[in-house]
């Protein structure tokens, strides 16, 4: 899968140094990953759930650092692409506002 813009996420291991290891890690599985569907990525990342926002599309939730942090991204399995959206604390997650940015 090819991550869209992997500077972002160098971005916020920068603003997050207790996320960085976790961040990284996901990069690297992603990078490697060939998705078609969601059971596919399901296999790598178990605990991803998936949710619906306002614009009514369907954007994936991933926990890093125990659920610590949370990452959310569109992933494009038709194209092989993922969109790292958002990088929030699990506080600012559980707020929900991020929902309707999106």
């Amino acid at each position: 899968m090819r991550v869209i813009k992997p500077s972002t996420i160098q971005k916020w291991c920068d603003q997050h140094p207790r996320a960085k290891e976790g961040l990284e890690a996901w990069l690297a599985l992603v990078r490697g990953a060939k998705w078609q569907h969601p059971p596919d990525m399901l296999k790598t990342f178990r605990d991803a759930d998936p949710e619906k926002v306002k614009s009514g599309r369907t954007v994936y939730i991933f926990n890093i650092r125990h659920n610590e942090y949370r990452l959310i991204c569109a992933v494009h399995f038709n194209l092989e692409k993922v969109f790292a959206l958002r990088f929030m604390n699990h506080k600012e997650y559980q707020k929900g506002a991020w929902k309707n940015e999106l």
